[in-house]
Parts: structure tokens; sequence; C-alpha cells
């Protein structure tokens, strides 16, 4: 019985979907968000250099939170009653997410797909939570 869910959180159109799927699938279900501050392979990505100050962090924070009231919207229009349980834990998100999925019956995430011959199942994150996580992960597509 799944009684505690995890959902890693990002932004992204697919994150929310899966939200979507946990709580409609497992509408009793206590449900918490974990949102990684990935600062290292965010400047990787764009071949930039940032200099962390307490301004970029806050920025971060900023959007991490505009994201959790994105959640919280998103579950109270899918009639979900429960508290939304959030957390913002700055590191790589596969390590992050596997670090507190021990917590929890099940992870619930989503992932991406390509069309054409490039078509890809899973992204590098959920591949890897998929392997490591010590809990049941449910990828939402």
């Amino acid at each position: 019985m799944t009684e505690r869910i995890l959902v890693p959180v990002d932004g992204s159109e697919k994150s929310y979907d899966a939200l979507a799927y946990a709580v409609e699938n497992w509408p009793d279900a206590e449900v918490a968000l974990v949102h990684a501050l990935d600062f290292h392979e965010t400047a990787a990505a764009e071949g930039t250099v940032i200099v962390m100050d307490e301004q970029v962090r806050q920025a971060a924070e900023n959007r991490a939170e505009e994201i959790f009231e994105e959640a919280r919207e998103l579950v109270a229009d899918a009639g979900y009653d429960g508290e939304l349980e959030t957390t913002v834990e700055e590191g790589p998100p596969k390590r992050v997410i596997v670090d507190h999925a021990e917590e929890y019956d099940t992870v619930v995430m989503g992932t991406y797909g390509r069309e054409g011959t490039g078509q890809k199942l899973l992204g590098s994150v959920a591949e890897t939570i998929v392997r490591r996580s010590p809990t049941t992960t449910i990828v939402v597509k």
C-alpha cells in the first residue's frame, strides 16, 4: 500500500504530470516534493562560470518556491486536500532524489520522450533513479 509518495519537481511539464498522476492514483497518500538546486550542472551545461553568491542562491530558492506554489495549485485543482511537504536541497538531482527515496513507499517522477531515431525512453535522471532507488519508482511519460 502506498502511503507516502516522493515526487521530484523541476518546474517542467513532465514533473507536474507525475504529480498529477500521484494524487489522482493515491488521493489519500502523503505527498512530498523535492527540488534539487544543482548549480554545477547548470553552469557546465551552459558553458559558463557562475560565481555563487547569496543573490544567485536566493534567486534559485525563490524559483523553487514558485515551483512548489504551482504544484500546490495543481493538486488543489485535482481535488487533493492533503498538505504537500516540500524540500529544497543543493546537489545533483540524481543524488538528492535517491537520498530521499528511502523515506517513502514510492517515487513518482516524470521523464521525456524524443521522436524518431533518437528516441530515448528515460531521461538520465529518471534512469538513474529507476536503477538506484531503494523503493518502487514509477516514471510517468
